[in-house]
């Protein structure tokens, strides 16, 4: 199915509106990362798999007031607690969060002081069988931050060798500096709103990083082959060519899978609103860094090779053997 037919978008035309483009969401994002810095410690909000502390779960009987069980909580002589709605607001969960300590013996302290509030304010609605408690360590939470920081690094660099070998150096760092700009966007999107970065949106995050890098892959392939095709041409008519012969592709493979993540941002609840919320942005991000970030590198740095005297020739596709 072909939504496109002679497309002659001139892509690289525009590249002073990408870049634009790029540098004022990515400043934006690192200016918001730099104030939560400067006020929490933290670049981003970070969930309790990261951040240490006690999360508790509770379901009432009826829908609860928020108002009265953050002044119980309050009453209890628990300060600074977290107290928000959670999930699906017909099922009557809350979800009570209480402020990171240093000293791990004091979450269980911590976890039954909410219990007990909870008793003694909501006797009749309150249900035990419906709290669920999660509770993290400080050091446990560091180690976790760090494992998935290294995860994402050593994802960037599994496919900056993969492309090195499969291509040649310079598509793998283009493809590679595309998805750091997606992963730096998307980061600071949720800086920027505020939104708690968990575990499960660390694995959205290495999700688009594959997204995007394999949307990137199609792109280069056909410039490689194009290059095979047109050797007379130059390489900023390839690339514009290549990306408009797979627009149609581009559109409707990351159309769909929009809708999809869109649909489960909107309709899946408070549970899955991090997840949902980093693939909405990451597939927008990173579709259009195949076509603005990633493409128009080639043709900067053959550019850039060329003034300095050293003729550099992209690698073109092989020949198909009969």
């Amino acid at each position: 199915m072909e939504l496109f037919r002679n497309v002659n978008v001139d892509w690289l035309g525009k590249k002073w509106y990408f870049l634009g483009f790029s540098l004022l969401f990515s400043v934006a994002g690192i200016a918001s990362m730099g104030t939560h810095w400067a006020r929490t410690g933290n670049p981003v909000p970070l969930g309790v798999d990261f951040r240490g502390g006690t999360e508790v779960q509770v379901q009432f009987a009826n829908r609860p007031d928020i108002g009265a069980i953050r002044h119980a909580v309050d009453a209890a002589g628990i300060k600074d607690a977290s107290v928000k709605n959670f999930n699906d607001p017909s099922l009557n969960e809350v979800l009570i969060s209480l402020p990171e300590k240093k000293d791990e013996s004091q979450f269980d302290a911590g976890r039954q002081h909410i219990v007990d509030a909870l008793h003694a304010h909501y006797s009749n609605s309150f249900q035990d069988s419906g709290v669920k408690v999660d509770v993290v360590g400080p050091t446990v939470g560091r180690q976790l931050e760090k494992q998935a920081g290294l995860a994402t690094v050593y994802s960037l660099l599994g496919m900056l060798v993969y492309l090195w070998f499969r291509f040649q150096l310079i598509y793998g760092v283009a493809a590679v500096v595309a998805c750091f700009h997606d992963t730096l966007i998307t980061v600071g999107f949720f800086a920027l709103t505020g939104q708690e970065i968990s575990l499960t949106v660390i694995a959205a995050i290495l999700t688009l990083i594959g997204y995007s890098m394999n949307d990137t892959i199609v792109v280069f392939d056909r410039i490689r082959e194009n290059l095979r095709l047109s050797r007379r041409e130059s390489l900023p008519d390839v690339v514009n060519r290549s990306i408009n012969q797979t627009l149609s592709r581009t559109v409707l493979t990351s159309g769909l899978t929009f809708l999809t993540v869109l649909s489960l941002y909107i309709f899946g609840g408070t549970v899955l609103r991090g997840f949902s919320f980093a693939l909405v942005v990451g597939i927008l991000i990173g579709t259009y860094s195949s076509i603005a970030v990633a493409a128009p590198m080639l043709v900067a740095w053959q550019q850039w090779r060329g003034q300095h005297g050293k003729s550099v020739v992209l690698p073109a596709a092989k020949r198909a053997r009969v």
